[in-house]
């Protein structure tokens, strides 16, 4: 199907609906922990962040690859796919530290704000690159 000028396919459909459940599951895991940890716990901001994404990366990967993207790109090479895997999510992780860092300690906001970015750009970027270089062909 054609929707303003750029192909979308059914499989891209299923995708971005698994990966909107089982993604916004995990970002809501990953925010719940940082949030606790950063705001009553009083934890550094990028410690908190740090905590989130160990907590959440082998959850999101084992969600990922067998439901999220289930039957995209090849599965011949499962030691690649979890190295790349890792690497956007390192990717997602450095974005993430980012926001945190912009507003909870350069801009010395509430160390809540950077969810808004976590929540709202982060999956999307991560859906983006693992749809095309993690789980692609």
């Amino acid at each position: 199907m054609m929707s303003n000028g750029m192909m979308f396919s059914s499989d891209l459909g299923r995708q971005i609906v698994r990966y909107a459940i089982s993604g916004g599951g995990l970002t809501l895991f990953y925010s719940g922990v940082y949030w606790v940890a950063a705001v009553p716990m009083g934890i550094d901001p990028l410690i908190a962040n740090t905590a989130a994404f160990l907590a959440t990366v082998v959850i999101g990967f084992f969600v990922h690859s067998r439901w999220s993207f289930a039957g995209h790109g090849r599965r011949d090479r499962p030691v690649r796919a979890s190295i790349l895997f890792l690497l956007v999510n390192l990717a997602g992780f450095a974005l993430n530290s980012f926001w945190v860092w912009l507003i909870a300690i350069h801009w010395a906001l509430s160390p809540s704000l950077p969810l808004i970015p976590i929540i709202l750009v982060t999956p999307w970027v991560s859906f983006y690159l693992n749809r095309r270089w993690t789980f692609g062909n």
